[in-house]
C-alpha cells in the first residue's frame, strides 16, 4: 500500500485570508467608533464691512415676559413699551400693510419663558408675512 505524500519542495497555492479579514474588521470597528468623536475643524468666517444703506425701518420688539404676557416696543416711535395681547399684536401688524414686507421684528423673551411661547409668536409673525424675524439676546459679561 502506497501512501501519497506531498513532496517537500512543492509550493503551497492556498492563502489563508482569515487573519486579514479579522484585521480589517477590527480596523472598521475602530474607525466607526472614533469617527463621530472627531471634532470638525474650526471655520474662519469671512468678515463684511458695514452696510452702506441703513435699515429702512427701526425694528419692532415683541417682548415675552416671564408670565407669558406680551409687550410691544416700537423703536421708530420713541421706544415706549406697551402691553398688548396676541390679537392686538395681529391688529397692529395688519395696520402696517405698506411697511410689512420690509419690517424687521425682534423677539426678546425672558430666559425662563417656555420655548413653545416663543415659537407661537414666531409662527404668528410668519402668518402675517413678516420675513425679517430675529431673536434678541444679551451678551455674556
Amino acid at each position: 500500500m502506497r501512501s501519497h505524500h506531498r513532496p517537500a519542495n512543492r509550493l503551497m497555492n492556498e492563502i489563508n485570508v482569515v487573519p486579514y479579514i479579522d484585521v480589517m474588521l477590527v480596523l472598521l470597528v475602530i474607525f466607526m467608533v472614533t469617527a463621530p468623536l472627531m471634532n470638525p475643524g474650526q471655520i474662519d468666517l469671512p468678515s463684511v464691512g458695514t452696510s452702506l444703506a441703513p435699515p429702512p425701518l427701526a425694528p419692532l420688539e415683541v417682548i415675552i415676559k416671564k408670565d407669558t404676557t406680551l409687550a410691544l416696543r416700537d423703536h421708530a416711535s420713541g421706544g415706549m413699551e406697551s402691553s398688548v395681547s396676541l390679537n392686538e399684536l395681529i391688529a397692529i401688524l395688519k395696520a402696517r400693510p405698506d411697511k410689512q414686507a420690509e419690517q424687521a421684528v425682534v423677539i426678546s423673551a425672558d430666559k425662563d419663558v417656555r420655548y413653545e411661547e416663543v415659537i407661537k409668536v414666531m409662527d404668528l409673525l410668519q402668518q402675517q408675512h413678516i420675513k425679517k424675524v430675529g431673536l434678541l439676546t444679551k451678551a455674556k459679561q
